[in-house]
């Protein structure tokens, strides 16, 4: 089986569609980088650093310090599929990162998000 492209695709190329998904509602860039340092364990500096290499999701989520232990609390349904049942690790991580910002974008505040 072959696997999912965005797994190849550049996080730099994911990044600004989540900007642009949130800036749509009102939230900002710093809200969408104290997301994905949450759940990744990467600070600003090395976040910057992941964006300007062109590192893949499969590289970006690889390289992550360390997955948030509260993670396994993010559940719901992305892109019809429930998050907690994803058997694919990094497609769980992927996924946890959409229903993050999607959640955001609804109007949650960011105690809500991050549980």
């Amino acid at each position: 089986m072959t696997e999912p492209r965005i797994f190849k695709m550049p996080f730099a190329k994911v990044y600004p569609l989540y900007q642009q998904k949130l800036a749509k509602k009102g939230r900002t860039t710093a809200e969408l980088d104290q997301i994905i340092t949450w759940l990744t364990g990467y600070d600003d500096p090395a976040l910057q650093k992941q964006l300007t290499q062109q590192v893949t999701i499969q590289e970006f989520f690889a390289a992550a310090p360390h997955l948030n232990p509260n993670a396994h609390r993010i559940t719901g349904v992305i892109c019809g599929v429930r998050v907690e049942d994803i058997t694919d690790p990094l497609m769980q991580q992927i996924r946890y990162l959409d229903k993050l910002v999607d959640e955001l974008a609804k109007g949650k505040s960011m105690d809500q998000v991050l549980r």
